[in-house]
């Protein structure tokens, strides 16, 4: 028989690298349930696919000389995967409870006495001849190997029903957008876990009916099963990493946003000694340093800030670049001049616009991104200004 090549290897690097990236916070937060079983997730979901994966099934069965034994094993992942996403589900629709406890706890136990009993009918079973590709069907009618098929496929379509049925209720619920994204994932994944089990179980009955329809099960379902897993997987993983990412990409557009402003005031040292923080510190601490060095420096350029030369060059930016970028722009003016005074030792002598300024230090870091507009507007108000502001 012919078997088409399927890419095993495409969501199984996809779940492997997911796992991965989990890791780092399943060793800092390894006490967080949801963390636990997140991780729990990954990976089952993650073995199952190693497993079943043909040349993992030919080494499994050469190492161990038992023929057929990735059958259990790739069950029993499967089996943890279902029950692990089921509590996952109760977890995120209900509050903590004694009554959801008691939930999870009964769905862990019945799920491990499956475990237990596709361990049991493998070892009563009479398997002995290796199948990479069809021990479904080719054992369709096997004693207890037939329990022992119809026990993974029984309790992976109850799981996929179940959790499937717990979505559709909850969906309209929802208001969390990471969440319903999450949801549409699972209930994709879970369709497609419906679609294995019912191409598996009709290539089964027709085994029992004498009729060769194994290319259902050797053709037709195992990328329903690689399709469940990714986006099952993804699905859990979105309502968590959603949020990261998208603080992520705030942080780092904030970030980027500050550093006109960050490498214009840095000449003038920190007023204490900065916290050494490498390029692979978190973004969020490295953003939380460079507000403060930012305001570090606008408290030390306080006295050399010129209130007047803001104004003027507020009321020339105004009619060009509006309210709020002509106050960004403004500003832009008055920290480049006072950063001149500063080097020349003249301190302006008045009230600066210091708090205006620290409001908005993005809006000013973004005009100082554009030198030569800032320079253009600095020559227009400085005609009238003292000897002090042209220093």
């Amino acid at each position: 028989m012919t078997i088409p090549h399927i890419p095993y290897w495409i969501p199984t690097a996809l779940l492997a690298t997911a796992l991965a990236a989990k890791l780092p916070t399943f060793a800092r937060s390894w006490r967080d349930p949801d963390v636990r079983a997140t991780t729990v997730l990954l990976t089952s979901a993650t073995a199952v696919l190693v497993v079943i994966t043909p040349v993992n099934i030919e080494r499994l069965n050469r190492l161990t000389g038992v023929p057929n034994i990735a059958s259990p094993w790739a069950y029993s992942f499967l089996t943890a995967f279902c029950a692990t996403g089921l509590t996952m589900i109760i977890r995120w629709r209900e509050e903590p409870s004694e009554r959801r406890a008691r939930r999870m706890r009964r769905i862990y136990g019945a799920y491990a006495g499956v475990v237990v009993a596709l361990w049991v009918t493998f070892l009563l079973a009479h398997a002995p001849e290796p199948r990479i590709y069809d021990l479904d069907t080719y054992y369709a009618s096997t004693p207890w190997m037939r329990e022992h098929i119809l026990l993974y496929l029984t309790a992976h379509m109850v799981s996929s029903l179940v959790a499937a049925f717990m979505l559709w209720r909850w969906f309209p619920q929802i208001v969390d957008r990471w969440l319903r994204a999450g949801v549409v994932f699972l209930q994709l994944g879970y369709a497609s876990g419906l679609l294995f089990d019912a191409v598996k179980l009709t290539a089964i009955g027709a085994r029992w009916s004498g009729t060769d329809w194994d290319g259902l099960s050797t053709t037709a379902a195992p990328p329903f099963a690689l399709l469940e897993a990714a986006l099952v997987a993804l699905g859990f993983l979105v309502p968590q990493v959603g949020p990261f990412l998208q603080r992520w990409v705030r942080d780092r557009r904030e970030h980027r946003r500050l550093r006109p402003l960050w490498r214009a005031v840095r000449v003038l040292g920190a007023s204490a000694a900065p916290a050494r923080l490498g390029f692979w510190a978190p973004l969020d601490l490295r953003l939380m340093q460079r507000r403060q060095d930012i305001h570090d420096a606008l408290r030390m350029l306080g006295p050399y800030l010129d209130r007047a030369l803001y104004d003027r060059a507020y009321e020339a930016a105004l009619p060009d670049h509006g309210e709020v970028r002509g106050r960004a722009a403004a500003g832009a003016v008055a920290v480049r001049a006072a950063l001149d005074a500063h080097r020349a030792g003249l301190p302006a002598g008045s009230v600066g616009p210091g708090a205006q300024l620290s409001d908005d230090i993005e809006g000013v870091s973004r005009a100082l991104a554009h030198p030569r507009t800032v320079d253009t507007l600095r020559r227009r108000v400085t005609s009238t200004e003292s000897p002090i502001a042209h220093a």
